[in-house]
């Protein structure tokens, strides 16, 4: 069995206001594919409330760092009251969502992922010695790393919705929306 040890444990951001879904969707698959993770979505789901549109995303991108050793983030975004509006920008109609988000960050150091030191119970006790001793600098560095990249997709969402927050954004009406046929 693999092990996985926790390095960033629920770091959290909250968001509300004007934002729009799909470009923040945009900025989560670009910076999963720039870093070189590979996108595992968990959970993926949508519904209508009384209060607006109520989303919710799990996914857990992985990579590679050796045969040894792979990096694990778990995002989980609630989106929550989500309204689509007509805003004004530069005098033109745009539309954009209106709600509250919570974004929950967990990254992840998962070592021996493809159970090759579990196959006898020596090389499960060597696997041990190893970690505990000889491995130690590496792992720090896999584990400084997980950290990193933790921080930076949080520092990157929290950026983006940031330009919505100060943005100069006149509202106008709410957009009508049919139900589809």
């Amino acid at each position: 069995m693999s092990e996985r040890e926790v390095v960033v444990d629920k770091l959290r951001l909250s968001y509300e206001g004007l934002f729009k879904v799909t470009d923040l969707y945009k900025l989560v698959d670009g910076w999963l594919r720039q870093k070189g993770y590979d996108k595992r979505e968990k959970r993926m789901a949508e519904s209508v409330t009384k209060g607006g549109k109520f989303i919710e995303w799990e996914m857990e991108p992985w990579k590679k760092i050796t045969d040894y050793a792979k990096i694990v983030i778990k995002l989980r975004i609630i989106m929550t009251d989500i309204k689509e509006l007509e805003v004004e920008i530069d005098k033109a109609k745009v539309k954009m969502n209106q709600g509250r988000i919570d974004f929950v960050f967990d990254g992840y150091l998962e070592t021996d992922y493809e159970h090759r030191w579990e196959s006898k119970p020596l090389f499960f006790f060597l696997r041990t010695i190893f970690d505990k001793y000889l491995f130690k600098p590496y792992t720090a560095g896999f584990q400084s790393n997980a950290i990193d990249d933790v921080n930076d997709i949080h520092q990157r969402i929290k950026a983006f919705l940031n330009l919505y927050r100060f943005s100069d954004v006149a509202y106008t009406k709410p957009a009508i929306i049919y139900p589809a046929h």
